[in-house]
Order: C-alpha cells, then structure tokens, then sequence
C-alpha cells in the first residue's frame, strides 16, 4: 500500500454480481480487509435475506477480517450518517494496521456518501414535512427526490416511509448549508463488477429459490417472534417486506415469489443505473465482467495497483 496513489479500493456492482468473493479474495491476496457498503448486512440475524455470505469471507483456509456487517439490531434504523461515521472509523483502523481498506457492496448512496465525503449530520423527524408526504403515491416522492442534489440512492426507497425519510433528510440538508464535516482524504481504485443482463436474471431467480429452501421464511418468522414489528420488517424492503405480506397472509407463496423477484430484479437495474450515473459524475470506474475467471480478476486488480506505485 506504501507509495501507491490509491488508499482505498472500492468493488461495486449488482446484487448477485459475485462482489464479495472477489472482495475477499483480493484482500486475501494484497494483505486487506474489506469493509461492508450494504445497507441491510448490519443487521444481526437478518443472514439469508441480506445475502451474507460468510463463506466468501474464508480463502484458502484463512478468514478474511470483515467490518460493518452484524453491528445493529434488527429494527433499528441505520441511517447513512451513521454508515459515513462508521465506515471512516473502520477504514483508519484497518490503515493503521497497515492493510488495504476494501469497500465492496452495492449500497450506493453509503459508496458515494464515502467517496464524495458529504457533509452529514444527524438529521432530527420534521413530522409536519411527513404528515403532507403521508399521501403521495411511491412514483411521487421519488420525483421529489429527484428533484434534490445528487445524495440519496433511489435504489434503496422501494418503500414509502424510506422514500419519506430520504426527503426529510434532503429538506434537512437544504436548509442547513452550514453544516462542517471534516473526513479523511480517500483516492479510491474503483471497480466495477459487470454481469451480462441475462446472465444477472437467471442468478437473481436461482438465488432467490436457494435462499428461500435454506430458511428465508423462517428467519423472517424468528425475527417477528423476537418482537421485530412487520412494519420494521417491511421498511427494510425486498425479501423482508414481502416474506412478511405472506407469513402475514397477504400474500400467497407464489404472489410472493413472483413479486419479489420482479422486485430483485428492478432493485438489481436500479443499482446499475445509480454506478452510470457516477461514471456522469465524474468517477471513474474500471469494469471487469464476472465471466473472467476469480483468480485472473484478482491478479488484474492487484496489478493496477501495483503500477499506480
């Protein structure tokens, strides 16, 4: 890492891109740790339905040291202040150890809110401002959002009150310029892991069946014996929102499967078009398609940082 121009690497891509393998298997290999930018892989106990795959963390027999994945409890609201304050923690630990930081997720807003280093603050509930956006339709507050400063990720408001929440936050932001923040310098090595469209459905489909014959139900239905409200539950989105419409009955199995994965899928294109849109902001992002063997992409990773030395 010494004299090389980057301190940071950043591997992003869609859900069911193969990040975190190649995450830990380049960390494996340059001496690194990877750092979670998923919004969801915080929660303790939520494993399935987030995707954890710890098995990925495990290379060559040695376990990859891991952070910002399992440090919440299952219904509080994480919000990306928090992540901003909790990624530069861990990002200055694992360089004081000497080792690579390694970003890898597909939570966009926590990747840009890193590398843009936004100035964030806790931002209190403006009930009023809620109370007139309690009635619009999703389509609408997306369009609100839309309409405010490149920060908030459209991919993580399949919900209303989350797409309320990201509003309250904007309208916070706009009337507060004078928020200072002082963060750490990153000059980060993107890479971006591409996936053929068709080749990314057919592992989104597969995947979605595995996690369900593996326990998805039951562990959404542990989670509601915990105490963990279905309102709780369904802010988090995706496999937690609609696992919770069919356990609750709203929903037969096949409703469920069906829009979930039609679900996955339009998270997984809104994911792609959140990384386009940094490429318009000015990111550069190096793509490597996922056909490519492991090995081979983690050998072009390590050379491209081996020549910014």
């Amino acid at each position: 890492m010494s004299g090389s121009k980057y301190n940071l690497v950043v591997i992003l891509g869609p859900t069911a891109s193969g990040k975190t393998s190649l995450a830990a298997n380049l960390a494996r290999k340059i001496d690194g740790e990877v750092i979670s930018g998923d919004s969801r892989q915080i929660y303790r106990r939520m494993d399935l339905g987030t995707g954890k795959d710890y098995d990925d963390y495990v290379v060559d027999g040695v376990a990859v040291p891991y952070h910002l994945i399992d440090i919440r409890e299952p219904g509080y609201k994480y919000n990306v202040y928090e992540y901003q304050n909790d990624f530069f923690k861990a990002f200055e630990e694992v360089q004081s150890r000497g080792n690579w930081p390694i970003l890898c997720g597909g939570t966009g807003m926590y990747i840009e809110a890193v590398l843009q280093r936004f100035k964030l603050i806790h931002v209190p509930s403006n009930p009023e401002l809620r109370k007139s956006l309690e009635n619009k339709s999703l389509k609408e507050l997306e369009e609100i959002l839309a309409s405010f400063r490149i920060l908030h990720n459209s991919t993580d408001t399949d919900t209303k009150k989350r797409a309320i929440r990201a509003i309250e936050i904007e309208t916070y932001y706009c009337t507060h310029p004078e928020i200072e923040v002082e963060l750490p310098e990153v000059n980060p090595l993107i890479i971006g892991v591409s996936i053929d469209r068709d080749e990314r459905r057919r592992k989104i489909t597969a995947r979605l069946k595995q996690r369900l014959e593996s326990g998805l139900i039951e562990e959404v239905k542990k989670l509601l014996d915990e105490g963990i409200s279905a309102d709780d539950l369904i802010y988090y989105g995706l496999e937690y929102k609609f696992v919770t419409q069919y356990i609750q009955g709203q929903l037969t199995y096949e409703e469920m499967f069906e829009q979930l994965n039609i679900a996955i899928h339009q998270f997984a294109k809104r994911q792609m078009t959140w990384f386009r849109g940094m490429e318009r902001r000015g990111f550069s992002i190096e793509w490597i398609d996922v056909a490519i063997p492991l090995s081979e992409r983690v050998s072009r990773i390590s050379q491209l940082l081996e020549s910014s030395i």
